[in-house]
């Protein structure tokens, strides 16, 4: 099969090759993908922590090749949105049913791509943030994947969204499309408390959401775009003064149990058009290097889809 494989002879870091199909284990489908989504996490560190030859990749949709031999999962010919710890830069993957959402038929395989880490950790936050109705919710690097998924997502739920963004004023409009109720250029603006935060920018972005928490508000890690130390002043912790019972917290997606089912709700949601899967750049996988560049250094706002076939 052919593959986007690392090889770091090549400027782009990746070139495509011929490589072994997968084996998959009996509690795995082999999907054939037809798109994959690419995060900004995976571009900008995991390739450079794989050897060459290696796989990378999270996000795929795609149809089942063949189905489980333990007789879990979809059965073959499924349309399926998928995600593993690589392997999705590829035309075939194996992956464990637990992690394998179902699709409606005739979607577009290349928007439903975007779902699985962008989606599914804008879901998971939100589910640790607890019921939304009525919350005010800030969510910090929200022209990011997971951000406008977060934004959508919360909305959705009943929520008063602040969205928080570098350049308001560039991305204002379209956040408050997505269902932003405020878009601001940093937390230190915010006007009053917020009941839930997702951080998805690290650095001094996230000491000050945290600062801005109302009594019993809860900040959820789940990005650092920014690379800085996180430092808390003096007294942050403190519990007096409407800061009683304030939480933080992050998560490992893959660590998460029942993500099939999520995978399969924001499948559902993006093909019949309530969730926008902010595809900001798309294309064949042979002009992959096009994509990873300005994924690095930090020109798309939304997501980067390859199609495979």
């Amino acid at each position: 099969m052919r593959a986007l494989v690392v090889d770091r002879s090549v400027p782009a870091g990746l070139r495509l090759a011929e490589v072994p199909d997968p084996e998959p284990a009996p509690h795995q489908a082999l999907i054939r993908a037809a798109a994959t989504s690419l995060n900004y996490g995976e571009v900008k560190y995991v390739i450079a922590g794989q050897p060459d030859g290696a796989v990378p990749g999270w996000d795929a949709a795609g149809v089942v090749e063949r189905a489980a031999r333990d007789g879990s999962g979809p059965a073959t010919g499924t349309p399926v949105v998928t995600l593993a710890d690589g392997g999705a830069w590829a035309e075939l993957r194996a992956v464990d049913t637990a992690l394998i959402g179902t699709v409606p038929a005739g979607a577009d395989l290349g928007a439903i791509a975007t779902v699985p880490v962008a989606g599914a950790s804008a879901l998971r936050v939100l589910h640790r943030i607890g019921a939304l109705p009525g919350k005010r919710i800030l969510v910090t690097g929200a022209t990011g994947g997971v951000g406008r998924y977060a934004v959508q997502l919360a909305h959705q739920d009943g929520a008063h969204v602040i969205a928080v963004t570098g350049d308001p004023e560039a991305h204002g409009a379209s956040l408050r499309r997505l269902g932003a109720d405020e878009v601001i250029a940093a937390p230190w603006e915010l006007g009053e408390p917020v009941d839930g935060v997702v951080e998805l920018v690290g650095g001094a972005h996230l000491v000050d959401a945290y600062a801005r928490l109302a009594e019993h508000g809860h900040l959820v890690s789940a990005g650092h775009a920014v690379q800085e130390d996180i430092t808390f002043p003096p007294g942050a912790f403190l519990g007096n003064e409407g800061r009683h019972n304030r939480s933080i917290s992050s998560f490992y997606l893959l660590a998460c149990t029942g993500l099939g089912p999520d995978l399969t709700r924001l499948a559902e949601l993006v093909a019949r058009g309530a969730l926008d899967p902010g595809i900001a750049w798309r294309g064949t996988w042979d002009k992959a290097a096009e994509a990873l560049d300005a994924l690095r250094e930090r020109r798309l706002h939304g997501k980067a889809v390859l199609d495979l076939t």
